[in-house]
């Protein structure tokens, strides 16, 4: 049997250039339809509450006096009052005194942990009125998660670091909320690059106050072994002296007291670590350490280069099969005993093809009675669905859009083949799409880090898909997985081209960032966009909402000190935007460009927004108030005769009426109309997908009449 499916790690073929602009992958054409009429959210809550409403008053203003009243004695529950005193006090300077109360008082803050048991555990409520403001829940977990909705509704700068001086009120709201899927994960990839303990937790709170709740920790793969076991000193004496790029490492790994502290850590942030030992592929780091494992019984010379697929036990010969299995039960039970958390994640993917389906079921059942035998569930990437499974067992999606067009034809990929093999043994699934949900895809064509294998993913693509049908055909339809079935999703940050110019491998000049600015940059804002996909009720989401409550949020992470992408297309806060310049322009998730002829007359179409200089146009006014739309690729302009129905074309600049264009604004929004000054007619997409023709057509008040002009 052989293996050619791959997680998204596989080696691209390598540019000789850096590219110094972003893309996005390809749509699928889909019918034009009115775009969702969404009432405005009251506030700009990250995820999406099931329900909110904005009460009148001015809301609740703390002062040095307020009080934190936690109407429990639980250790949990105080606890969380206590986070929250800490998480007020740099910005505010109030050291607000957190007090064990039996009644709400007035002019509080007030923690109830002893709500309805109908709200579940991470279910909350919120009331800020004047006189003060209370959260509920059924327990600490549910005021954790509510107080993350309550930071929102103060002013974006209480996120800074250092004394601000202004008003703190929390804005006057009734919220009832609780989330759609109880697994809400990201992974973070410290094999192939080391985050050292204080960076893991920096991320920790990052994704916590999006209610992110499972910290998947990738700890070993090729480049890399990076949890010390104490029955095998070699893993981390050899095996941690590498990541891709780097050598000579003596201190990249995490101890026992190191890895506690990050379990404890997240503990506290109502996170469950989910530890992932990698196997049998991506096991070099493994094979530098213990030379019973390789079929020649030498020493693997340790790797810090960047390919996948080079590695594989040796599960052929009897002794060394003995010797894999010792080792795998060796390190499962030491992993176990320090993770109190259910989870061991056994990895699973991208196995070279020369290893046989015996093997490879005998390598599964090895791993997943070892992690059984430790009463703990078993996790892994869905291509270890073709295996035997025990009861319980929960396999981690990330297929591409590729992967799933093949869905219900004679050839079928191979990982939707695998996805099948899974489901029907009845295992739940994590659902981290990698055309969606892989957050080391670039952004677009521009993007300094990362890979874009499966294909480019801005945020609007991270956040417009369903975890339920996800495992279907792109239309929706033939989903593979039932979505009760459906256990959550997590996001996946790999770090194997966590440097600048990562379309070519890099030299002597590459610039590092320090792994917390690389995984800032590329988390957000797609990881927030992750966390309401996994949370709100997907009936309550829609990007036009979205993208405006998310563009208030730029502020909060400015204020924190994260250094985020401004991704186009949002309407980030005190950001002044000016028409003239050059900019995308959008409608649904296709962007104007002009396509792939450049002579006088050629048809503009619709495509997936990439950022390459076919989709960036110069705006420029003219003194009659009317607009010019220049091609950066050519220096063409958008034309069209002004005639219903007539096709938008590009053609050499001279000011004729037909390239003249009114850009209007429509009301409360960042969004505008088009029109020709050739007739008042308006620019319209014929739909919302790939390829689709851009013409002139009275207007209708449809969505693909309405341009984002970033």
């Amino acid at each position: 049997m052989r293996w050619s499916q791959r997680r998204g790690r596989r080696l691209v073929a390598l540019a000789s250039a850096v590219v110094t602009l972003p893309l996005t992958a390809m749509l699928t054409p889909a019918a034009a339809a009115p775009a969702p009429a969404s009432t405005p959210a009251p506030y700009a809550l990250v995820p999406q509450p099931v329900s909110q409403q904005a009460l009148p008053g001015v809301g609740f203003t703390l002062t040095a006096k307020t009080r934190i009243a936690v109407l429990s004695k639980d250790a949990a529950a105080v606890g969380v009052g206590t986070y929250l005193s800490k998480l007020l006090a740099p910005a505010t300077g109030f050291d607000l005194r957190v007090v064990k109360k039996t009644d709400a008082p007035d002019n509080a803050v007030v923690l109830d942990p002893n709500g309805p048991k109908k709200l579940g555990a991470e279910g909350y409520t919120i009331t800020s009125k004047k006189n003060g403001v209370v959260v509920t829940a059924y327990g600490a977990q549910g005021l954790f998660r509510g107080v993350q909705t309550l930071r929102q509704l103060l002013p974006a700068a209480v996120e800074s670091r250092t004394k601000q001086s202004r008003a703190w009120t929390i804005a006057p709201a009734k919220i009832s909320d609780s989330p759609r899927y109880e697994y809400r994960g990201v992974m973070l990839d410290v094999a192939r690059r080391f985050f050292p303990v204080e960076q893991v937790k920096r991320y920790i709170d990052e994704a916590a106050a999006y209610k992110i709740n499972k910290l998947q920790l990738h700890l070993t793969d090729d480049q890399g072994w990076r949890i010390a076991v104490d029955a095998l000193p070699n893993l981390t004496k050899v095996g941690a002296s590498t990541q891709s790029g780097f050598t000579g490492g003596t201190n990249w790994y995490y101890t026992a007291a190191d890895y506690k502290e990050i379990v404890s850590y997240a503990a506290s942030r109502f996170m469950t670590v989910v530890p992932e030992i990698d196997g049998p592929g991506h096991t070099w780091a493994a094979q530098t350490s213990v030379p019973e494992l390789r079929c020649d019984d030498k020493y693997a010379k340790p790797y810090s280069g960047f390919d996948v697929k080079i590695s594989l036990f040796c599960l052929g010969e009897p002794k060394q099969k003995e010797a894999t299995q010792n080792f795998l039960r060796t390190v499962i039970k030491a992993v176990a005993e320090m993770t109190p958390g259910p989870y061991i994640h056994l990895g699973g993917d991208e196995v070279p093809g020369d290893t046989t389906q015996e093997q490879y079921d005998s390598y599964v059942k090895t791993a997943t009675d070892a992690t059984t035998a430790q009463k703990k569930t078993a996790i892994g990437w869905h291509q270890l669905g073709q295996s035997p499974l025990p009861a319980g067992s929960l396999l981690q999606y990330w297929g591409e859009d590729d992967d799933r067009a093949t869905i219900g034809t004679a050839n079928e990929a191979l990982g939707i083949r695998h996805l099948r093999e899974g489901a029907a043994q009845g295992a739940k699934f994590i659902m981290s799409p990698s055309s969606q949900a892989y957050l080391d895809m670039k952004y677009d064509v521009s993007t300094p880090y990362g890979l874009s294998w499966s294909g480019y993913v801005p945020v609007q693509r991270s956040y417009e898909w369903d975890p339920a049908t996800v495992t279907g055909k792109l239309d929706g339809t033939g989903v593979i997985v039932p979505a009760q079935n459906v256990a959550g999703v997590s996001a996946a940050l790999w770090a194997d081209r966590a440097y600048e110019g990562s379309n070519a491998l890099p030299n002597s000049g590459t610039r590092w960032p320090e792994p917390k600015d690389y995984a800032d940059f590329m988390s957000f804002p797609r990881l927030p966009a992750l966390a309401e996909v996994a949370w709100s009720p997907q009936s309550a989401r829609d990007w036009t909402s979205f993208r405006q409550r998310l563009g208030q949020h730029g502020q909060r992470w400015t204020a924190a000190g994260i250094g985020f992408y401004a991704a186009p297309g949002v309407p980030w806060a005190g950001t002044v935007r000016s028409l003239e310049g050059v900019h995308g322009i959008q409608t649904g998730s296709v962007t104007l460009e002009i396509g792939g002829a450049t002579a006088d007359g050629s048809e503009l179409v619709m495509w997936a927004p990439n950022r390459g200089p076919k989709q960036l146009w110069t705006v420029a006014a003219r003194s009659d108030g009317t607009y010019t739309l220049a091609n950066t690729s050519d220096g063409k302009c958008v034309e069209a005769s002004g005639e219903p129905g007539a096709v938008a074309v590009q053609r050499t600049c001279d000011g004729r009426p037909g390239q003249r264009w009114t850009i209007s604004g429509l009301s409360n929004d960042d969004r505008y109309t088009i029109a020709s000054a050739n007739g008042g007619l308006l620019l319209t997409a014929a739909s919302d997908g790939n390829g689709a023709k851009v013409t002139l057509q009275p207007n209708t008040g449809s969505a693909l009449q309405t341009w984002t002009v970033d």
